[in-house]
């Protein structure tokens, strides 16, 4: 197998660190790992393969010879750096906000529209960590329903706001004051309905972006609208979801579709306590799914509960996914 050259930018933050795990775990055909983040970086390294990998200043000369960048260091330095990746010729996955909603930018889940990859100019886009998760339950669903209408709200963790958030719940656990204060109320022992900034219209832009996105992804024009919530857990984020279709429906046949899909896992047990949760779905590659139960109120309606690790399928193994199919060519 032919081997690449592969660039990390944004190495050392929560993201970036998982994608070179990611990246050794899923045995990446990597000839030389180029790890790049501020110049406050520099001089860390990072383990990988067996041997530790030196941290360098993001600088355009750094893409020489790099085939794929995987991006990870928010959407100002994407906007400035990753044309500079393209000029020298590398395929940029960028998870940050900047490109999305780009036209010309290939949103790709690739359990979902992977042909879509092969349709980018230089740049592919990860979505949202909660969009990712939703509409890798969503695809099987809609391909046999037809979906009409998705109502989802959210239960996110604090790792999906970055090293500074984490920081915040683990000193008010500790009952200390803040380091650093990443939310504007107290998150442990909470619930925020507050992620991102608030719109004109009462919605945030993490809303905007799981209503937006979905559509995109899917090419179809379902209606979604959402509530996203920031809860004081670690790693994992937790969705419900209710979703009306066209077509009549059963549990049994949601449940079986789902249990066929590619990339998600059914833990629908409730009678025995087995249900999706972020502390068992941590650190793990899969889409959870449970409490598949029929809304009662709708005549075709199903809700569900679904749960995946915000860093890894959200955000570090999604973008490793479009790296290999790439690889691949197929």
């Amino acid at each position: 197998m032919k081997l690449h050259d592969v660039a990390v930018v944004g190495a050392t933050g929560l993201v970036g660190r998982v994608m070179v795990k990611v990246l050794e775990e899923r045995k990446f055909p990597v000839n030389r790992l180029v790890l790049l983040a501020s110049e406050r970086s520099v001089g860390k390294e990072i383990s990988f393969n067996g041997k530790n990998a030196p941290v360098h200043k993001l600088e355009p000369d750094r893409f020489k010879h790099v085939e794929f960048a995987l991006f990870s260091a928010g959407a100002t330095i994407s906007k400035e750096f990753a044309p500079e990746a393209v000029r020298h010729g590398a395929v940029v996955i960028d998870n940050s906000s900047a490109f999305r909603m780009d036209e010309d930018v290939p949103l790709v889940v690739p359990e979902v529209n992977r042909k879509q990859i092969f349709k980018h100019k230089g740049i592919i886009a990860n979505p949202n960590c909660s969009t990712i998760q939703m509409v890798v339950v969503l695809k099987p669903l809609h391909d046999h329903f037809k979906i009409k209408r998705v109502v989802v709200s959210t239960y996110q963790s604090v790792t999906g706001a970055g090293n500074k958030a984490v920081a915040q719940l683990e000193d008010e656990l500790a009952n200390r004051p803040p380091r650093e204060k990443k939310f504007p109320h107290q998150i442990a022992f909470n619930c925020l309905p507050h992620i991102d900034v608030f719109l004109d219209d009462g919605y945030t832009k993490e809303e905007v972006k799981m209503m937006k996105e979905t559509t995109k992804i899917m090419g179809e024009n379902i209606k979604v609208t959402a509530t996203t919530v920031r809860v004081p857990v670690i790693g994992g984020h937790s969705e419900s979801v209710n979703i009306e279709f066209e077509k009549k429906c059963s549990v049994e046949d949601v449940r079986k579709l789902l249990s066929e899909a590619p990339g998600i896992v059914v833990q629908d047990d409730p009678k025995n306590d087995l249900y999706p949760m972020p502390i068992t779905s941590h650190e793990k590659d899969d889409v959870f799914v449970g409490r598949i139960r029929k809304d009662k109120t709708v005549q075709n309606g199903i809700n569900l509960w679904i749960v995946s690790d915000n860093i890894r399928k959200g955000a570090a193994t999604n973008a490793v996914q479009i790296a290999e199919v790439l690889a691949l060519g197929k």
